[in-house]
């Protein structure tokens, strides 16, 4: 069952976690979703596919309105992304949708047309929500050839796609990382395949690491916080991605 937690407020700005959910069969791959509130607005990321639309449409609203939402930022174009994308235009036809220019003729086939997407160019841009300026952050290559991650100063949250992602087991529902090794042993196999470019890695390690962080929130597996951030970020530094072995 998706439920959806507050991971961060301050006044009318606030995150929300949509959680995974431990029921869901294990043939389909297990996402979070997340919601960034500013004022009147808010702004989804990466919803998910489109047989957990219910859950995650339920999720949301027990705890924000959902006629607030301004728009959807997809890190990439993969199914467990945005393939539910045609269902949140069918609710709200207005919606604007943040993706890397590469894929701006790819979505359609999920829905929408081309005023439904907002191209993010691929050294990145702000995207403002009440007031609130988020910014897309470069991850060309992990994994996606477009591919882009969320910033957001004023919270210290980076919304990490991918990168970060850990396939926990069944029994795991921890929001937090709350051992640092024990965790990170099912995020390996997953990054080493999945990260096709070292040097796209070591690009993404020097630029988030100018970044002030508190909360490092992937669409896989469990949230990242205070020292775990850098602890992330230098694991992954050194670890040997797009490779196969054996």
């Amino acid at each position: 069952m998706k439920q959806a937690h507050c991971i961060y407020q301050q006044d009318d700005h606030r995150w929300l976690a949509i959680a995974r959910d431990t029921t869901k069969p294990g043939y389909i791959i297990d996402t979070n979703e997340y919601v960034v509130v500013s004022g009147d607005e808010a702004l989804l990321c990466d919803p998910g596919g489109i047989e957990i639309f219910p859950a995650v449409f339920s999720a949301l609203s027990a705890e924000c309105d959902p006629t607030r939402l301004a728009g959807i930022f997809a890190s990439h174009q993969d199914p467990d992304i945005i393939s539910s994308l045609a269902l949140w235009l069918e609710f709200k036809p207005d919606l604007k949708c943040y993706i890397s220019w590469l894929w701006q003729s790819f979505l359609p086939h999920f829905g929408g047309q081309e005023s439904t997407f907002e191209p993010i160019p691929d050294g990145g841009m702000p995207i403002r929500l009440a007031g609130l300026e988020l910014q897309a952050i470069p991850a060309h290559y992990l994994h996606s050839s477009g591919n882009f991650h969320l910033y957001d100063p004023k919270a210290k949250i980076l919304f990490s796609g991918d990168v970060g992602a850990a396939l926990l087991p069944a029994d795991a529902s921890n929001l937090y990382v709350e051992d640092f090794s024990r965790h990170i042993r099912h995020a390996e196999a997953f990054h080493k395949r999945w990260m096709g470019s070292d040097r796209a890695k070591r690009d993404w390690c020097e630029r988030v690491s100018r970044l002030e962080i508190d909360m490092l929130v992937p669409q896989h597996g469990a949230i990242y916080q205070g020292a775990d951030v850098q602890r992330f970020i230098n694991w992954f530094s050194a670890l040997e991605v797009g490779v196969l072995k054996g």
